[in-house]
């Protein structure tokens, strides 16, 4: 046998066992299953198993990142959320004949935190894409609507 083959191997070997310790180590097992929900867009559930994965062992990156990802993920979702709410209100709003200059006050808030909080959003190369693009819509919808309630 060479050397070569003797080195491959011995590398397969060594991926082989590094595979069933993180299948069989529960922490491990809690990163996987915080991942699954996470990629299934189960926000508040990926962050409770990636927090015990990670209380479980601290030196458990997997555990780690999913952990971070979550965070900025139930950002994006709670800015959403947020603006959800806001444009139902605006639009109650704006179904009375006339606004006076408390609701316009009002509206102008809304707007205003919405801009805010949008520059606190930092996504990054794992964060939904839809996330990050409705967001961004309903940041350039509260952008549009401070400039015509700013006139």
């Amino acid at each position: 046998m060479n050397t070569k083959t003797l080195f491959l191997l011995l590398a397969l070997a060594f991926l082989f066992i590094m595979g069933i310790y993180v299948l069989v180590h529960p922490s491990y097992q809690k990163s996987l299953q915080a991942k699954y929900f996470f990629e299934m867009g189960n926000y508040k559930e990926a962050l409770v198993l990636a927090k015990e994965a990670f209380s479980m062992d601290v030196y458990n990156r997997m555990a780690s990142t999913i952990m971070a990802q979550t965070i900025t993920a139930l950002k994006y979702a709670s800015y959403i959320e947020m603006g959800e709410k806001y444009m139902a209100a605006i639009n109650i709003i704006a179904t009375h004949e006339n606004i006076s200059d408390a609701d316009t006050a009002k509206i102008r808030t809304m707007c205003e935190i919405m801009v805010a909080e949008y520059i606190k959003l930092a996504p990054s190369v794992i964060t939904d894409e839809n996330l990050v693009q409705e967001a961004s819509e309903y940041h350039h919808k509260f952008e549009k609507l401070l400039e015509k309630v700013t006139r």
